[in-house]
Order: C-alpha cells, then sequence, then structure tokens
C-alpha cells in the first residue's frame, strides 16, 4: 500500500508544481521582474508549500532538494513561460483562476497524502494539505509585497481543506489512496472555481 500512496503523492506534487511554477512566472512577469527574478518566484510558487509541510512533518531534507525532478521541472517551466511571455500575460484571467484552481488542488491532495504517510493525525493531516497548497502563494506574495491572496481570496485555503478532509473521509472508507485523491481533488477543484465564479467568501467582520 505505501508504494502506491507515494506514487499518488509525487504524481500530484510534480504536477501541482509544473503550474504553480507558470503562475508564479506569471505573476513575477506583472511586477516587471527580470529573467532571475522571475525564476526565483517560480521556484518559491511551486516549491515553498511542499518544503513547509516537509519540514513540518520531519520529511527531511524535503522532496524540493532531495529529488533533482522538482527544481528541474519548476526551471522548464519557468524559463517557458518567460520565454512566451506575450502569449503567459495574455491568457485570460478565468483560465488563470482554473489553472491555479488545478494547482491548489493537486498541491492539497499530495500535501494530506504525505502527511497520512507519516501518521501525522488527520486534522493535522487536512492542514498540512492546506499549507502545501497556499504556502508557496504566501511566499511568493510576500516577496512580491502585496497582501496574500489567501488572505483576501473567495474561498481559497477552505477549498485546500475541504479536499483534503474528502482525502481522509476516503481513505477512512477503505478507497484506494488514487481513488481517495481524485475525490478530493475533485472536491477542492470544484469549491474553488465555483466560488470564484459566484464571488462566495467566508463571514467578515463588519466595521
Amino acid at each position: 500500500m505505501k508504494p502506491r500512496i507515494e506514487t499518488v503523492v509525487l504524481a500530484a506534487d510534480l504536477a501541482g508544481t509544473f503550474i504553480f511554477a507558470i503562475e508564479g512566472a506569471v505573476a513575477a512577469m506583472h511586477s516587471g521582474l527580470d529573467l532571475l527574478g522571475v525564476m526565483v518566484i517560480a521556484f518559491v510558487a511551486a516549491l515553498g508549500g511542499g518544503v513547509t509541510r516537509d519540514l513540518l512533518i520531519g520529511a527531511t531534507p524535503p522532496n524540493a532538494i532531495r529529488d533533482w525532478r522538482y527544481p528541474a521541472l519548476t526551471f522548464v517551466a519557468g524559463l517557458l513561460t518567460f520565454l512566451f511571455h506575450r502569449e503567459a500575460q495574455g491568457f485570460p484571467a478565468f483560465w488563470l483562476m482554473v489553472l491555479d484552481a488545478a494547482g491548489l488542488s493537486l498541491f492539497a491532495v499530495s500535501g494530506v497524502e504525505k502527511a497520512m504517510l507519516f501518521r501525522i493525525r488527520p486534522f493535522v493531516a487536512a492542514l498540512m494539505g492546506t499549507v502545501t497548497g497556499v504556502g508557496g502563494g504566501v511566499i511568493k506574495d510576500v516577496l512580491l509585497t502585496r497582501i496574500p491572496s489567501v488572505l483576501v481570496t473567495d474561498i481559497y485555503a477552505t477549498a485546500a481543506f475541504a479536499g483534503a478532509v474528502v482525502v481522509l473521509a476516503g481513505r477512512r472508507f477503505h478507497l484506494s489512496p488514487a481513488i481517495a485523491g481524485l475525490a478530493g481533488g475533485a472536491a477542492c477543484f470544484a469549491l474553488r472555481v465555483v466560488a470564484a465564479t459566484h464571488g462566495w467568501h467566508l463571514p467578515r467582520a463588519r466595521a
């Protein structure tokens, strides 16, 4: 069973890494950064959440450092985005949101699955899925000197947490890691896209 879980984690991690590297590169170009700045932001956006998760659960050194595929994939995604910057920056906002939702879903799944591999308790494992999904974006926004989008975006971290809970529920009912991961990823993706489309948000304090 363990190798199958690791396969799900690796596949979701690498796919999410590629997507978030592209998104990070686009954000960096919108902020006017040069090639080095674009690559740095792409690395941070793609790998920051996974590194944070691995350090918190004791998976050291983090996969992003131990496995060459992570930085290589990030480099390729960031460089391709820079080379085709006109097409990337002209990408419709809606489809960027959909791409971001896909990355969030993949990382939420990989985060909770990996936390379970390390026998982390369910609630904290769900939090690790959330951290994996939003961590890189938070660091990216801080480096770009703007309020982290997770603090102002409608149903973002909440969608990652909900997806992680669905994964845990699926595993509780003895679903395979792949099926539980698909269910959790679909739940996260659907919630994020619907919330962004309809402007759903959590309650806010009135002034």
